[in-house]
């Protein structure tokens, strides 16, 4: 599978990396249901089968439970074929699994510290701030200074391979970058979700800070598999029942963007997640898609986008 550079960085990644939110599991906030690990780790080793060289997960994934899982997923596989694995920091826990935020240096420096010990590793490829402030919308954070800070002397120390940030304004990225450039940021973009096209894009591409972007599929809604009643049927801890893009009246709007993908899909042999994925992937400031699954049949469902490119005027045509 083709890569690409990640910004600046020394690292070459493939267009699509693992995303391991879902195989955190339940049991917490931002949870997606009952999850098998089994299920997770097959789904896993299916992507390295396939060529995916990169890993996404963080330690607010299932209260750190995702990162043990990758951990697991890994033990199998040789040194030569490990891939690059990335994990986020800032979103901290109680002893009753309410989450907090903190960009304090001693806080991150704990932290990172943890998620080494979880993923049985002494270097994480790439670490990166998990939101600026949370919940979002204070758009000042004022400790991202003090956490970037922290980042960058855990670098230097040898901890972390590469730093980046995730959820970042240009305006916040403006302002790490006094300290110490980013070699990358991390984004939501989908088809449903386009607010980075008008700002952050461009300015993370003239400035070569590597894109990954999350959720292309728009968490599950955009992969053709979706139905009304399956939204229905959704178990009662999974977050997606309460987002507004799987209610009325985006839920109608987004169901009927899927028929599209599927009619694009069935005239190259694609699945509406492949289009989808594509559709981000096409843009030049994006280096790669975090594409999640939780198991082996869906990472079979959307592998296709790594290599297939979206026609200029389909692509268009999607957001007419």
């Amino acid at each position: 599978m083709q890569t690409r550079q990640l910004g600046t960085s020394d690292m070459q990644i493939t267009p699509i990396g693992f995303g391991a939110w879902a195989i955190g599991g339940p049991g917490y906030a931002f949870g997606w249901g009952p999850q098998d690990d089994n299920d997770s780790i097959a789904a896993i080793h299916r992507a390295l089968d396939l060529g995916i060289n990169w890993i996404d997960t963080a330690a607010g994934y299932g209260l750190g439970h995702s990162e043990q899982v990758v951990a697991r997923a890994l033990k199998s596989r040789g040194a030569a074929s490990r891939p690059y694995v990335f994990t986020k920091g800032s979103l901290v826990w109680d002893e009753r699994g309410e989450i907090h935020h903190s960009l304090k240096a001693a806080s991150l420096r704990r932290e990172v510290e943890q998620s080494l010990k979880r993923l049985e590793t002494e270097r994480i490829d790439l670490y990166q701030i998990h939101w600026p402030a949370f919940p979002p919308g204070n758009p000042y954070a004022p400790d991202i200074e003090e956490g970037w800070t922290a980042l960058v002397e855990m670098q230097r120390e040898g901890k972390l391979r590469q730093i980046g940030v995730s959820n970042f304004t240009v305006g916040q990225l403006e302002r790490i970058s006094r300290i110490a450039k980013p070699a990358s940021l991390q984004p939501p973009y989908s088809l449903v979700a386009r607010d980075v096209e008008k700002e952050i894009l461009p300015y993370c591409l003239s400035r070569q800070i590597g894109v990954i972007v999350y959720s292309p599929m728009q968490s599950g809604l955009l992969t053709g598999a979706m139905t009304r009643e399956r939204i229905a049927a959704l178990p009662p801890d999974d977050w997606r029942r309460n987002n507004r893009e799987f209610r009325e009246p985006n839920l109608t709007r987004n169901l009927e963007l899927v028929e599209r993908l599927r009619a694009i899909g069935t005239r190259h042999g694609k699945s509406p997640a492949e289009v989808a994925i594509a559709w981000t992937l096409r843009q030049p400031a994006v280096t790669g898609a975090i594409v999640g699954a939780r198991r082996p049949k869906q990472v079979d469902g959307f592998i296709g986008a790594a290599e297939w490119r979206l026609g200029e005027e389909e692509g268009s045509g999607l957001t007419a």
